[in-house]
């Protein structure tokens, strides 16, 4: 008897073993690392097994959530972490801040819309749109953050080796794709005719959010003066849209604004 309890100690401890290289093998770090305290405190209150599977697949679940969460603000490149809660809605001289408080429960996402901020510089456009991409993620969607000349500039380098087309899908995957600072440095006609393609590809597919400092009237000038260009870039980039116009002084400026009225 002394013999056989031995023996079922050390098959016990290596089906343990087994099962945890198992687990590793399957990827479940959840599972692997608490189904032995939960099964001990499982047995302890006598709880059913299906309630300790339960638990053990529900954290296993919810790890995988966080690491889905992790990967796409990773992927998205946001410049730095922003959320609603930290704009300081008292600032702008103009703003609708009921409008924007809509825009984050991602209705224009389902709906393949667009959102436009157009303000001038300092007044929390490029603030919104990071913290929408990041909320974006949040719930479950892909996203990526880049700038107007940062697109340019990848694609006048995918172009000289050869990669453009790999390198323009990058930009027409995420489900939400933010363009940020439109019109802030001149484009040329190369420049203007890959923003056009990826407007256009994106068009009822999946979102787009551009911030500019110009209003709708001067982009003919941000496209190297292709006013037909612009033109065609407007209509399939309003159809389906939400403008947000914000006005005001650089919130950057704050600190010699207040010191100039000491």
């Amino acid at each position: 008897m002394k013999t056989k309890t031995v023996k079922n100690e050390v098959n016990g401890a290596s089906d343990t073993e087994r099962l945890r290289a198992q687990l590793v093998s399957l990827h479940m770090t959840y599972v692997e690392q608490n189904f032995e305290v939960l099964g001990q405190k499982a047995a302890l209150e006598q709880s059913a097994h299906v309630d300790y599977l339960a638990k053990l697949i529900d954290g296993e679940s919810c790890r995988r959530d966080d690491r889905s969460t992790e990967r796409r603000i990773a992927a998205a490149r946001l410049p730095v972490l922003k959320t609603l809660e930290q704009f300081e809605w008292s600032w702008p001289a103009s703003i609708n801040q009921m409008q924007i408080r809509h825009l984050f429960r991602l209705d224009f996402l389902k709906e393949k819309g667009n959102i436009i901020f157009i303000g001038n510089v300092g007044l929390g456009k490029s603030h919104f749109a990071t913290a929408l991409a990041h909320t974006a993620c949040l719930q479950g969607h892909s996203a990526l953050f880049t700038t107007a000349i940062n697109i340019i500039n990848s694609l006048a380098a995918a172009q000289a080796s050869g990669g453009i087309k790999r390198e323009m899908n990058k930009y027409l995957k995420p489900e939400l794709l933010v363009i940020d600072e439109l019109g802030y440095l001149p484009i040329d006609k190369f420049g203007a005719d890959c923003l056009f393609q990826i407007i256009s590809a994106r068009y009822e597919r999946s979102s787009t959010l551009i911030t500019s400092n110009r209003a709708f009237k001067h982009w003919a000038e941000i496209f190297n003066n292709d006013g037909v260009l612009a033109s065609a870039l407007l209509d399939r980039l309003l159809h389906h849209a939400e403008t947000v116009l914000i006005e005001g002084k650089s919130y950057r400026m704050k600190d010699q604004i207040d010191n100039l009225k000491v």
